[in-house]
């Protein structure tokens, strides 16, 4: 039985950008009966505490859970009712501005550039620059069609990587490309997460959608940590309905 169980966000426990369904809030909470459980991913707070930290009934124990929002280069845990930052990593102004104009550039060069968008494409959660291809506000079945086997990201990714050395450029979400320091991956953001928790390495599951080479969850795989790759939050309950019938 596995101490700490990590999870991807976006169509992992939820759709993408979208809160936790019920059935996933009330799987969350018995889970968080059995161990601790953390969230990585490259949102920011703001969309963490949207997604999860709100949804969650109020049976769960939030005292062990661990929220790692822009894939662990910050770190939020619950006490006394309120959450708090552990710490936060975060870019120079003009390390954010190299990227911007790296994006910029790339969909140029690639001709990636969608005919309608919502919001912003590029977003600045301060230590991660994260690159949403229909824009931050785009609809769920917009983004469900436009790159479904990360092909056109993929082709994205490689061009930045030229343009970026030194970055790890890392593909997320449903249309995201998350941009953070070198080394930062989810790999990164989990050995923090193990510096700060009582729990070693060998004690974490990881579960994620993206977990195959140039998807930020493979980061988690290739650290050697036990994985558990799911196709949608659907089979994700399924596995954590397994985990908790065991423990018991």
């Amino acid at each position: 039985m596995k101490k700490l169980v990590a999870f991807d966000l976006d169509n992992t426990l939820a759709a993408s950008k979208q809160p936790l369904e019920p059935f996933m809030s009330e799987a969350l909470a018995d889970l968080l009966g059995v161990a601790d459980v953390a969230v990585i991913s490259g949102g920011d707070w703001p969309q963490f505490e949207k997604q999860v930290a709100s949804r969650l009934p109020a049976r769960a124990n939030l005292d062990r859970l661990w929220l790692m929002p822009t894939t662990g280069t910050k770190l939020y845990t619950h006490h006394e009712g309120n959450w708090s930052p552990v710490y936060a990593e975060l870019f120079d102004d003009a390390t954010k501005q190299k990227i911007k104009d790296a994006f910029t550039a790339s969909l140029d060069a690639t001709g990636f550039k969608p005919e309608q968008t919502w919001g912003e494409l590029v977003e600045d959660r301060g230590s991660q620059i994260t690159f949403s291809a229909l824009g931050q506000q785009a609809p769920l079945d917009a983004k469900e069609k436009w790159d479904p086997d990360f092909a056109k990201r993929a082709v994205i990714q490689v061009d930045l990587r030229q343009r970026l050395p030194g970055m790890s450029i890392n593909m997320g979400g449903a249309t995201s490309i998350d941009i953070t320091r070198e080394g930062v991956d989810k790999a990164y953001g989990l050995r923090k997460l193990a510096d700060h928790s009582k729990f070693a390495l060998d004690e974490f599951l990881f579960m994620g959608d993206a977990i195959f080479p140039g998807g930020n969850d493979y980061p988690a795989k290739t650290m050697g940590l036990d994985t558990v790759k799911v196709r949608d939050p659907h089979e994700t309950a399924s596995v954590i309905a397994g985990i908790v019938a065991w423990a018991k």
